[in-house]
């Protein structure tokens, strides 16, 4: 009986043990699938790359992926202060605060430049021009614009895709200008040239006038590269002098460097390897279809769709077909838009053609809403076309002639690009 009971007594045994591991199986497999659908909940998906607009561009080596980084980290993690050298007078504290995401400025971080009026030069530059630097550190006091000088405010621009447009050939931009309007089609663009500084280096095939080379960067194409840029915004926007730039926007002095050469130089590299920005919705009829209302009504002879890179020491950079929509040409874009103010050789009422790619991913970094034009006037799409005028008033007045559905399929593909 004895083992009887024995082999029962097992058997209970075996059968609660199985039990127990069986149940405790079921726990650690509901806490695994909990944790699963909890991260799927608390996690959010990675956004696809055609929705960000910041990221290298494909193709760069290990060790040009390095130097990205480096120049991102300085561009988007290096909060001034006065301990490194923010100011005395400044604009903002970082580059990356008035470029979200490598994305367009919002109001709040609008730039005012003033003094310039026509092409003879800034008068106001021993009083505090180009830019107004309307925030100082403790114990100093914020610049106003002097009494009679012309200002305008500029929003700052996007970030995406400005090394393959700095790739384009001079010779390529001077095939598009048409200063006398030879064809009759009322679009006479012509570059801003200018003056480059005596630290950038000529690209390939620099094209000369009267001593002058085209500007491309800049809402009105005065900035020649990508270098003084970038030397500007760190002197103009954050008060901090590096070699090309030694003078103090305060005392108006030489003083020394607060940046080095190699961080100035990371960060023009990373500005050069940003990608550029990848379509959406490509297949898309509505898209298909606004794409060719954009060309019919005249809207490709300025923003022009499609342009190619020269070789460049960047192979990433070299011989590609780029969509950016602009001929980075000067046009005149009537009363609307003159704000008597300019830079350059530019007019008040000439402004460089932006680039339109990466347009539908603007309210990304501008607080979930549109700010367009060169002071974020137009809060959408649509209201950015109407205030065209001048080279680009019959294209807009051909807008303002499209039934309700060709205007959707119009904003659909500029939100495409």
């Amino acid at each position: 009986m004895s083992k009887i009971y024995d082999y029962l007594y097992g058997v209970m045994n075996y059968k609660i043990n199985m039990r127990k591991k069986v149940a405790i199986g079921l726990v650690v497999v509901s806490l695994v699938s909990l944790a699963a659908i909890s991260c799927e909940e608390i996690i959010p998906e990675a956004p696809l790359v055609s929705e960000l607009l910041d990221g290298p561009a494909d193709g760069l080596s290990p060790a040009e992926q390095a130097q990205f980084l480096a120049g991102d980290i300085a561009f988007n993690d290096e909060i001034f202060t006065t301990a490194n050298g923010l100011g005395p007078l400044f604009v903002a504290t970082s580059c990356g605060s008035c470029h979200a995401g490598d994305g367009k400025g919002h109001p709040f971080s609008t730039l005012t430049r003033f003094g310039q009026t026509d092409a003879t030069g800034n008068q106001y530059l021993q009083q505090g021009g180009p830019q107004l630097q309307h925030r100082a550190i403790p114990g100093y006091t914020p610049e106003f614009i002097p009494s009679g000088a012309t200002f305008t405010q500029l929003m700052p621009p996007a970030n995406t895709g400005l090394g393959f447009l700095d790739a384009i050939a001079d010779a390529d931009l001077l095939s598009l200008a048409d200063p006398t309007d030879v064809n009759g089609d009322g679009i006479s663009g012509v570059p801003n040239w200018v003056n480059p500084p005596p630290y950038s280096s000529l690209r390939n095939g620099a094209v000369q006038q009267s001593g002058k080379y085209i500007g491309r960067f800049g809402k009105k194409g005065a900035t020649y590269d990508l270098l003084q840029q970038t030397v500007n915004a760190y002197n103009q926007d954050i008060g901090i002098t590096s070699s090309f730039e030694p003078i103090d926007t305060y005392s108006g002095e030489a003083i020394d460097p607060e940046v080095s050469n190699q961080t100035v130089q990371s960060v023009v590299f990373y500005l050069k390897t940003l990608k550029a920005p990848v379509p959406r919705n490509q297949n898309n009829q509505e898209v298909s279809a606004g794409k060719q209302l954009f060309i019919n009504i005249g809207c490709g002879n300025c923003h022009t769709p499609e342009l190619k890179t020269e070789p460049s020491p960047i192979a990433a950079l070299s011989n590609k077909t780029i969509a950016p929509y602009t001929d980075l040409l000067l046009h005149d874009m009537g009363p609307a838009l003159d704000d008597g103010y300019t830079e350059g050789s530019a007019l008040t009422s000439e402004w460089r053609t932006p680039p339109l790619w990466g347009l539908g991913l603007s309210p990304n970094s501008q607080g979930g809403k549109f700010f367009l034009m060169h002071d974020g006037r137009a809060h959408s799409i649509q209201d950015a076309i109407k205030l065209h005028g001048g080279e680009a008033a019959s294209s807009r007045d051909q807008y303002l002639l499209l039934d309700q559905s060709q205007v959707d399929e119009l904003v659909q593909f500029l939100k495409s690009i």
